[in-house]
């Protein structure tokens, strides 16, 4: 076997390397990819042609701090994982050149945020395709979905929202018991003087 580099937990195999595996390795690769899809809320399919290992790596290391998996893989191995999980059908046109998977298992939007950020610094970075909570977006949308709350904003959102009507609700019934406790002692004085 040709010597791999490694990106993501996927190998770049080299053409001779994916012809010599045997077809039980291919459907173990296929099988890993399904379940990814399977679990994830969100997926970016990205084309990093132009970009060398060391900032894919910077860029991985990002998506770790924010749970993203982040996978290079072979577009054949990627179309047969989407064809077993059905709602993907739109997907299978974008697989040409090199493609990378983010996978966001608790925030669909998440990548978006940090893929717009990396692509600032990096024009060649392209996305060809997102998948936010099933819903299939050309790559051009980025920016929208980039500007999207994240999970924990709209959870403290929500939780604010909340929590307002009760903080005022405390306050009044607070007023109206300073109130009674006032005219309660003004009574109490009139009635000593």
């Amino acid at each position: 076997m040709m010597p791999r580099e490694k990106i993501g937990g996927f190998s770049l195999y080299q053409q001779e390397e994916i012809n010599t595996m045997n077809k039980s390795e291919k459907e173990q690769i296929v099988a890993e990819i399904q379940e990814m899809v399977s679990k994830a809320q969100g997926m970016f399919f990205t084309d990093f042609a132009g970009i060398n290992v060391e900032e894919i790596t910077k860029l991985r290391s990002e998506f770790r701090k924010s749970g993203i998996e982040y996978r290079v893989v072979k577009n054949t191995f990627a179309k047969k994982a989407l064809q077993n999980v059905t709602g993907y059908d739109k997907v299978y046109d974008k697989l040409v050149g090199p493609t990378g998977i983010a996978f966001a298992y608790s925030d669909a939007a998440a990548p978006a945020k940090i893929i717009q950020k990396f692509k600032e610094k990096h024009e060649k970075f392209a996305v060809k395709i997102c998948v936010v909570e099933k819903q299939v977006y050309d790559g051009s949308k980025l920016k929208e979905l980039a500007a999207l709350p994240s999970r924990p904003e709209i959870i403290a959102g929500i939780l604010g929202s909340l929590n307002s009507p009760i903080t005022g609700v405390v306050g009044v019934l607070n007023a109206v018991v300073r109130d009674v406790v006032g005219v309660l002692d003004a009574i109490e004085k009139k009635k000593a003087a």
